[in-house]
């Protein structure tokens, strides 16, 4: 069965919120300037599909790498191959909160609370993203004007990922840029995910 979307009465029901340390947020670039970066393009899981406000997709710690190296990949007899340039040619970028302390306030779209809004996990891995572009726009729209969406990581569905709306942008702070290669906790990150580098 399809995700369905969020109910009509949507702006009526009760959102229930996770708080979210800023400094607990992580991003694999391939640039070392212009974050944090909220596109606009309508090609993402929770994407405004009228491109009215823009999105950041994060990782809570280096789940960040499944996202985005392995997004496409699929292992052979367990293992996967990436090129020594995925790790070379990228940064992991850190914020440091405007506020100390800082926090996002987050709608959240996991378990029980997921449930009780009438959506499944299924919001976390369904294809096209019509409808989580939806549940999106919905929380989005909703009073409780929420800095964002903590959901379940597609890639590990142990752990959790977050959207930023573009509207909690300045919550965000300056952005600090690490060489993925240098960045703690990459080497048990590799093994726990199989991943093997690929030299030219």
């Amino acid at each position: 069965m399809p995700l369905a979307p969020p109910p009509k009465n949507f702006n009526a029901i009760s959102l229930p919120t996770k708080q979210v340390r800023i400094d607990a947020l992580r991003r694999i670039t391939s640039f070392k300037s212009g974050e944090p970066y909220f596109g606009r393009r309508n090609v993402y899981r929770f994407d405004d599909i009228k491109k009215a406000y823009g999105t950041c997709y994060c990782g809570l710690d280096l789940t960040a790498v499944a996202e985005t190296l392995l997004h496409d990949q699929l292992p052979e007899n367990g293992v996967f191959d990436v090129a020594c340039s995925q790790f070379t040619d990228k940064h992991i970028v850190r914020f440091t909160p405007a506020a100390v302390g800082g926090m996002l306030t987050l709608a959240d779209l996991t378990g029980y609370s997921l449930k009780r809004l009438g959506g499944d996990n299924s919001i976390s891995s369904e294809y096209p993203y019509d409808t989580p572009q939806l549940w999106s726009m919905a929380v989005h729209a909703h009073p409780n004007r929420v800095d964002g969406i903590v959901f379940v990581s597609r890639q590990l569905n142990t752990k959790k990922a977050v959207v930023v709306f573009d509207r909690a942008g300045a919550k965000l702070g300056t952005p600090t840029y690490t060489r993925l290669t240098s960045a703690s906790g990459l080497a048990r990150t590799k093994n726990k995910l199989g991943i093997r580098v690929a030299y030219p």
